[in-house]
């Protein structure tokens, strides 16, 4: 059992920047992927980052790629998202999310998932 906790999120203008983090409880936060997700009203919960256990693999979707940086401190049992550059299509409620599969970026592949932060970005 994993339990995720995410902090960091709040209200940005355009271009500013923010870091997200997640910690997770449970002995065994190093042998799982890690991603990030995001919802904006009204849409579907999509991917927006992952990254492997060791740290050595990392993924993303296009809109964030160059703007968003994923990382992971296995002794610290946490997993952040930095975001620059942050635009008003960013806002939405971002949640980190644990799994058990060797590399995944699908929602319906990750097993836990923290409350969710909120990120509003004004323009």
């Amino acid at each position: 059992q994993v339990q995720l906790v995410e902090s960091g999120g709040g209200l940005v203008q355009a271009g500013g920047s923010l870091r997200l983090s997640c910690a997770a409880s449970g002995r065994t936060f190093s042998s799982y992927i890690m991603g990030w997700f995001r919802q904006a009203p009204g849409k579907e919960r999509e991917f927006v980052a992952a990254i492997q256990w060791s740290g050595g693999t990392t993924d993303y979707t296009d809109s964030v790629k160059g703007r968003f940086t994923i990382s992971r401190d296995n002794a610290k049992n946490t997993v952040y998202l930095q975001m620059n550059s942050l635009k008003a299509e960013d806002t939405a409620v971002y949640y980190c999310a644990a799994s058990r599969q060797l590399w995944s970026l699908r929602r319906d592949r990750y097993d836990y998932w923290g409350q969710g932060t909120q990120v509003t970005v004004s323009s």
